[in-house]
């Protein structure tokens, strides 16, 4: 066998591990097909099937696609957009392979396109972001627990930091988890959830789980975030 097959047999083996030791986040995205059909729904319920020409960018953020539809293209501002699905590409593309066959179970009990996101999709959705104590604004945020996220959603920071990673080779294979995620729990604004912070907000994370919060016994570790938010969506009757 060659380094080269080594070295794949290894990041295998790694996302393997991750799947069956834990219902994992989506890992963010950044590059997408050009080839495969993205799907966007503007705010006033309009559809448009097309391919990404473009993405614009600012400060990780969204401002606007270039979506080439029926042989036109258009130029989209993030603030029109309502949702979209779009297909990774390269590596993002082999990456999401395993992140999203953690728990297909749960896909039927979320109001999401589940035929789209069982191709490996990305789903992105407007929605209000604290952004200071008193200052929000609506953007476009990646949903980062689209098979789980009934209850409690959890979204991609685009400026967070993250912990130690485990690399092959030079490519990174598990660890590299965020220190911080916007959360967004029923119709509530989403706000900053930072690691630091975890042992304040999960009391309020996961009210109307009294299991949840007794198993976490005032000692929540954020290594633990992921699983937290699965038990919260899963195992607990909010009712």
């Amino acid at each position: 066998m060659n380094f080269n097959r080594l070295v794949w047999v290894a990041v295998l083996c790694v996302f393997a591990t991750s799947s069956i030791s834990a219902q994992r986040f989506i890992k963010p995205f950044f590059t997408f097909s050009g080839k495969k059909t993205s799907y966007v729904t503007l705010n006033d319920d309009t559809e448009l099937e097309g391919t990404i020409e473009r993405i614009y960018r600012k400060k990780g953020l969204i401002e606007k696609i270039k979506l080439e539809v029926d042989g036109d293209d258009r130029k989209i501002e993030a603030g029109d957009i309502k949702f979209m699905y779009l297909p990774p590409s390269g590596w993002d593309k082999f990456a999401s392979a395993t992140d999203f066959m953690n728990d297909a179970t749960q896909w039927g009990k979320v109001d999401l396109n589940n035929e789209i996101l069982e191709k490996g999709y990305v789903y992105f959705e407007q929605t209000e972001v604290k952004i200071k104590k008193k200052k929000t604004e609506t953007l476009l945020m990646q949903l980062l627990n689209p098979s789980f996220s009934a209850d409690l959603k959890v979204y991609h920071d685009p400026r967070a930091k993250e912990t130690t990673s485990l690399g092959v080779a030079g490519i990174k294979v598990a660890g590299g988890d965020s220190k911080s995620y916007y959360i967004k729990k029923g119709d509530a604004i989403a706000f900053k959830l930072k690691k630091k912070n975890y042992d304040e907000e999960y009391m309020n994370m996961y009210e109307g789980c009294d299991a949840l919060i007794q198993e976490i016994d005032g000692k929540p570790k954020w290594s633990q975030l992921e699983d937290h938010v699965y038990k919260f969506a899963t195992e607990c009757d909010k009712n």
